[in-house]
């Protein structure tokens, strides 16, 4: 696909003329599938796997046009990110209301529910930030849960019970 267009997508995406999800993440040259539990599963170039809950409202952006995805947004329901750092040069970051969640590779859940974004860190660490503060930096088994406030970030070894819920309906 050629950079004009796939500007043009990226632009009608963001102004929400497309649907979010596999119509935008086709263009960036990955493949879709959906499991057994409807979740959609996006095998992208560059080592990126991205699989969504069933209705997750989110759309995945190429902002360096390598034919990469390196961005997603998420606005509503989960999202589990996996990033091969060995095939993925520049990182990988998901875009919230609430957080910003980024790496440069690793494997994490985000969570868009009642005004809150939620980050459970599976695999590596990923530094999650408000769009105004200081980041935290979560490892494996941390996550983190970022409101609209101001109040600093305090990161957390999430309880197996609660990981293990978040896990399960991205088919983990």
């Amino acid at each position: 696909m050629n950079t004009t267009l796939r500007s043009l997508l990226a632009a009608a995406l963001a102004l929400g003329l497309i649907p979010h999800g596999a119509a935008f993440a086709q263009s960036a040259g990955c493949t879709v599938s959906r499991d057994a539990g409807a979740r959609q599963v996006l095998s992208c170039p560059g080592g990126v796997t991205v699989t969504a809950e069933a209705g997750a409202a989110y759309s995945l952006v190429d902002r360096n046009r390598d034919g990469s995805p390196d961005s997603a947004s998420l606005r509503r329901k989960a999202i589990l990110v996996d990033v091969d750092s060995s095939q993925h040069a520049g990182g990988f970051q998901v875009v919230t209301p609430q957080a910003i969640a980024a790496v440069r590779g690793t494997q994490w859940a985000v969570d868009v529910a009642g005004g809150k974004t939620s980050v459970l860190v599976v695999r590596g660490s990923v530094a999650v930030r408000r769009p105004a503060g200081e980041a935290v930096v979560l490892s494996p088994g941390e996550g983190v849960d970022v409101t609209g406030g101001t109040e600093p970030l305090v990161v957390r070894r999430w309880p197996a019970p609660r990981a293990a819920a978040l896990l399960a309906r991205l088919g983990q």
